[in-house]
């Protein structure tokens, strides 16, 4: 037994250590050198929530400043190399316990190429497109420490990517016709790219610097607080007695996480920490059991209000208000976690598993009373975005505001009541406030970093390629909407592998998102842009548990003592109810609620589509009431299609597609009569057999 939690542990180990090494970095340097990142990272909170409140300047100098910081962490926290260097004279090049003078020389320089633009913007703006020597050395070095910096936090494939198109942009002239390109001069790259903000200082950096920041500083605290745990026992003491409970649970923690965490592997470590264990306790595979985990938290991105840092960014492409973005995404995100419910218990039914005992579980109303004020940060957020409809930074600043008084108040109320000390409990509580404003910061750096790196590609695209790469994306598709499709969720999925979500969004929305919107017009299809987005968007997420490079499953792996590999083309068998969603709002908007403003009209058509979803994960996992028959599975798929596409299905029946609703009637009928069957199916088998 003691072997068995040996093991266990050091899996949880390992799974802790990639999300230390996604948030904090590879150094942990010794002696005086330990406080210089954190003290950088706590002046970067304080630098983002003074400008959400009382400090006023221009956005070029935000963004400067922004990225200068998120240089200063890079440099300060990541190694060269992350393999350990034993030469004489290179050791410095895998230094983890201090931090060479080196890289110390490379933090300043980059910090100061980030700052060119604010420092001499003035003088900037009166030599557009005839930069000067001094404008073309910081300009060519902001890109290339842009690049060192994604490689030492990202991977190499962000950089490997943006300098593709680099090189692209200058060989365009020398390509063959079919994908032959004008070609810029250096100073035109240097002006784009560098010194103005259509390129590294563009949109997402921008969203990067005045709302995401403060987004992931709210899910950071809220995280030191101790929400994450108060959402585990939440979900356990409502869902852990019943049939597979504890994955159950695990889908609700992780959606609940979701709402305020942007990463995939913070999320699978949270709660699959709890969720893991628990679910194999009552009999889920290990490797089933962490590929629940992954599914859970990797859709925990979709689920509004927050949506990890993209959904900032479509707002600002697409040039809508935030909320018609969630308003976008709700039912899509909401059907998907709901039949990620249902998968859990198609699995339960499979296995034949039970919950925990009531005896084994939290108290729901001892745990939702004694959480409630994690719960006030939340509605503080939701009723600043809602009602009033204030701005997003706004919204996110209040709710950390509220967030921080929470914090600074809950230890010494507990210590009251028990009678403590509520002097060190005062301590506890300001220390846990720094540690959260520390973490939201280093926090920040990928998504800071990961932005930038993509305006090199945004950048490049808007010096005349889009055109050209609507125009090939047509040739390979043969015009076709449908082969469009396919070839942007596969290209998301393959450059997914090596990128963050939103880095995979902003590359994907650049190239493909005009172009989906292009061909469906040439084909008289009207597609909305904010479809286009999020299909790129979607397919950007699941890439995260995508094989063979799936973070979020090596970690879930490491937790659950399985092999990673089978472990994330479980989690993507999962995961192929959200895959096929983006499919169907491309083509039937009402999914996004384009131009239904009805709130009984949109909770229908929820209803209807989770009709649908459902109906898909018990063709694809082979199991309704029952095990399925192979007529059964493509009746099924039939079933999926009626529910998710009742337009198409109107169009088939020839009736108006003012009517399209009716079409709903005919798939419930039918899903019906599959169960009824299976059930009838069951009574005369041996339970045994069954």
């Amino acid at each position: 037994m003691s072997d068995i939690q040996n093991e266990e542990d050091r899996g949880l180990d390992v799974a802790r250590k990639m999300k230390e090494e996604e948030e904090l970095g590879l150094r942990r340097p010794t002696g005086y050198l330990k406080w210089l990142v954190p003290l950088i990272a706590l002046a970067w909170s304080i630098f983002q929530l003074s400008l959400a409140s009382w400090l006023l300047i221009d956005s070029t100098y935000i963004r400067a400043i922004h990225l200068a910081f998120a240089f200063a962490i890079v440099f300060l926290s990541y190694p060269t190399l992350r393999r350990t260097v034993s030469i004489p004279g290179l050791r410095w090049l895998s230094a983890k316990h201090t931090i060479p003078l080196a890289d110390m020389l490379l933090a300043a320089l980059a910090i100061c190429s980030g700052l060119y633009i604010a420092v001499f913007y003035d003088e900037l703006i009166t030599r557009i497109g005839q930069p000067s020597v001094m404008d073309l050395f910081f300009g060519v070095s902001l890109v290339i420490f842009l690049l060192e910096a994604a490689r030492r936090v990202i991977g190499p494939a962000l950089p490997v990517i943006a300098i593709v198109f680099t090189l692209y942009s200058f060989l365009g002239p020398y390509m063959p016709d079919v994908i032959a390109f004008k070609g810029v001069s250096v100073n035109r790259y240097v002006t784009q790219i560098s010194l103005t903000t259509e390129g590294i200082f563009g949109i997402p950096l921008d969203v990067s610097a005045t709302i995401v920041f403060l987004f992931v500083l709210f899910g950071s605290m809220l995280e030191k607080a101790g929400g994450g745990i108060f959402f585990i026992d939440l979900a356990m003491s409502l869902l852990g007695k019943y049939k597979g409970g504890p994955a159950k649970a695990a889908v609700m923690a992780s959606g609940l996480t979701g709402l305020v965490s942007g990463s995939s592997i913070a999320n699978v470590v949270t709660t699959g920490t709890f969720t893991i264990p628990l679910m194999k306790k009552v009999g889920y595979p290990p490797k089933k059991a962490a590929a629940i985990e992954v599914a859970a938290s990797t859709d925990g991105q979709i689920m509004p209000p927050i949506m990890g840092a993209a959904a900032f960014i479509i707002a600002e492409y697409v040039n809508v208000p935030y909320l018609d973005v969630c308003k976008a995404a709700a039912i899509p995100a909401f059907a998907s976690y709901a039949t990620l419910f249902y998968l859990t218990h198609i699995e339960a039914c499979k296995l034949g598993l039970e919950g925990l005992p009531k005896a084994d579980l939290p108290s729901f109303f001892k745990t939702l009373f004694g959480g409630l004020h994690y719960l006030v940060p939340l509605f503080v957020l939701l009723y600043e975005l809602i009602v009033p409809r204030h701005s997003p930074d706004l919204a996110a600043f209040r709710a950390v505001i509220t967030l921080i008084v929470v914090m600074l108040l809950q230890h010494p109320v507990r210590a009251w009541q028990r009678g403590g000390s509520i002097g060190d409990a005062i301590k506890l509580s300001i220390s846990e406030i720094l540690q959260g404003l520390i973490s939201g910061a280093r926090n920040m750096v990928s998504v800071a970093v990961a932005t930038a790196a993509a305006g090199i590609i945004v950048g490049v695209v808007t010096m005349g390629l889009g055109g050209l790469i609507t125009e090939i994306i047509d040739i390979l598709s043969g015009g076709n909407i449908y082969m469009m499709l396919a070839i942007t969720a596969f290209a998301s999925l393959l450059i997914g592998m090596g990128l963050p979500t939103t880095a995979t969004y902003i590359v994907m929305a650049s190239l493909t998102a005009p172009a989906i919107v292009a061909i469906a017009d040439y084909q008289s299809f009207f597609v909305p842009l904010i479809a286009a987005h999020l299909f790129c968007f979607y397919f950007g997420i699941l890439a995260d548990d995508t094989p063979p490079v799936g973070l979020a499953a090596y970690a879930a792996s490491a937790i659950a003592k399985s092999p990673p590999i089978p472990t994330g083309i479980q989690g993507f068998m999962y995961d192929i109810r959200t895959a096929i969603l983006p499919f169907m709002f491309i083509l039937n908007h009402d999914l996004i609620l384009w131009n239904i403003d009805s709130f009984l009209v949109a909770f229908f058509i929820f209803l209807m589509t989770c009709a649908g979803t459902f109906a898909f994960a018990s063709a694809t996992q082979g199991w309704f009431a029952t095990r399925n028959k192979w007529y059964e599975m493509i009746l099924l798929l039939v079933v999926t299609m009626m529910m998710l596409r009742p337009d198409f299905t109107a169009f088939l029946a020839g009736v108006d597609y003012e009517m399209r609703f009716w079409m709903y009637l005919p798939g419930l009928a039918l899903m019906g009569l599959i169960y009824f069957v299976q059930k009838f199916r069951v009574r005369g088998e041996s339970p045994l057999s069954a």
